[in-house]
């Protein structure tokens, strides 16, 4: 299940560097962190669902690599956005 609208733009409007952004690595990141979180509660309920862990997994990938760019391009953000999030770095 995708993110709702109103979800989506409140995850949005909180990790934006500007009025308009939606696709800096921040957001990604605050956006696959939901869905992430999302799939692992649905997994927990349907433990043989293996196509949705298989998407899960490709998410965290997905993740991890924007984590490491935004690590290597701005710490203090980084540091930031993990924090705010609660994962690991």
């Amino acid at each position: 299940m995708a993110l709702d609208s109103a979800k989506k733009k409140e995850i949005i409007s909180k990790f934006a560097q500007s009025e308009n952004d939606t696709g800096s690595p921040a957001v990604q990141i605050a956006l696959l962190s939901e869905r992430i979180s999302y799939l692992t509660d649905h997994l927990k309920e349907h433990k043989k669902d293996h196509s949705s862990r298989l998407g899960l997994l490709k998410l965290v990938g997905q993740r991890k690599r924007l984590l490491n760019y935004l690590k290597k391009k701005d710490y203090d953000k980084y540091s930031q956005v993990i924090k705010e999030l609660g994962i690991r770095g």
